[in-house]
């Protein structure tokens, strides 16, 4: 009997797992790809939806133009795994049967038990949040005026949070709007935890684009109309973006795998095998251990883990050892409207750049994932815009 493979989810990790998951297993098995969306979304590109909402057509991409046409593609919401009997369930009260498992269903925005924050802020973890955000900012911008301009606040300053000021801004003098951008950091500087040189190299820049920058200080609480940071300060606001944080997708809650308490994302070896040796995980959704510590939450360790994880699971299959991954970090590169800035990027002499060469790099970042996915020409089609 052909055994049933079960992806789930269609980001990073799950998207890059069907190509490796098809050329691995071939006649083997039978794929079955679930997710809520039928495409495959470039999400470290989707703040470019906020200056410009046409951007969505060339970080977009469907299922179709990914998998196979032996691969079935089933779009539904999971709600809960049963390891048990082996079966997906879907919020239509649909069943998936499988024999192996593969969690790639991502993360969600983390409020931290913030009050109000969850009610009035956006977030940035679909296409739809970046439609939104656009849709507010160009709103408030409106109503407006040079004497009482609409204040946009964003909340974490990770690689998130710097790009979405970064496109405000960028929307901001695009419009001619009459906008105030403030981006607030709990701790005590821009992309908590990195290098001295690059988070000097972002607050430049950044303030170059007359961003306010206001650090260590958290957001304690959040009403319709103001936000509360630290003891006793408080910021008026008419645009609220949160993107200080992820936890595990709901439908973990309950899955009898071992997970993260607070946060249920799946804990997995180096192998991503769980401790169910039928159930493997990766991307966001899980906890990959790296010498006792988690891989990152990023989108180049979701490829990478992705490029092997088909191998492990068809290894898993056949009986064979499985191979431990180790994630390689190969730099960083981090938009700020039209400008980009780059920091330790491999077999480059320099440690930390901008201009020109750092621009190039990022939009060809996100070309060669496109064409690795799909396609050259849909890789080239997407160029102008990234």
């Amino acid at each position: 009997m052909t055994a049933q493979v079960v992806v789930l989810g269609s980001g990073y990790a799950g998207a890059g797992a069907i190509n490796s998951l098809e050329a691995e297993l071939g006649d083997e098995a039978d794929i079955t790809w679930i997710s809520d969306v039928d495409y495959h979304l470039v999400l470290h590109e989707v703040h470019r939806c906020i200056k410009d909402p046409s951007v969505q057509e060339q970080i977009t991409v469907p299922v179709d133009a990914i998998k196979s046409a032996d691969t079935r593609f089933l779009q539904g919401t999971v709600t809960d795994v049963d390891t048990d009997t082996r079966t997906v369930v879907l919020e239509d009260d649909r069943t998936v049967d499988y024999d192996y498992l593969l969690i790639g269903i991502g993360s969600r925005t983390a409020f931290f038990g913030i009050e109000g924050l969850r009610e009035h802020a956006h977030t940035l973890k679909s296409l739809d949040d970046a439609l939104a955000i656009h849709d507010a900012v160009t709103e408030a911008g409106r109503e407006a005026t040079k004497s009482d301009p609409a204040e946009v606040v964003v909340g974490g300053a990770g690689l998130s949070g710097i790009q979405v000021a970064g496109e405000v801004a960028e929307y901001r003098e695009k419009a001619r709007a009459p906008i105030d951008i403030t981006l607030v950091e709990g701790l005590d500087n821009i992309l908590p935890e990195s290098d001295p040189e690059l988070q000097g190299a972002l607050r430049s820049r950044l303030e170059a684009r007359d961003v306010q920058i206001e650090t260590g200080e958290f957001i304690g609480e959040v009403d319709a109309e103001k936000i509360y940071v630290g003891d006793d300060a408080e910021m008026s606001y008419d645009v609220l973006v949160w993107t200080g944080g992820i936890t595990g997708r709901e439908a973990m809650q309950h899955v009898a795998l071992d997970k993260d308490e607070r946060s249920n994302r799946v804990r997995a070896e180096t192998t991503f095998q769980t401790d169910d040796e039928r159930v493997f995980a990766i991307g966001d959704a899980a906890l990959v251990d790296q010498n006792g510590e988690p891989a990152p939450p990023t989108a180049q360790a979701a490829w990478q883990a992705a490029e092997l994880v088909g191998e492990n699971i068809a290894r898993q299959m056949r009986g064979q050892p499985l191979k431990p991954w180790k994630f390689k970090d190969k730099g960083t590169a981090i938009s700020i409207g039209e400008e980009a800035v780059a920091h330790d990027v491999m077999l480059l002499p320099i440690s930390t750049f901008g201009g020109l060469p750092a621009k190039l790099l990022k939009k060809a970042i996100a070309a060669r994932w496109i064409a690795d996915v799909s396609s050259i020409r849909r890789a080239l089609r997407a160029w102008p815009d990234m």
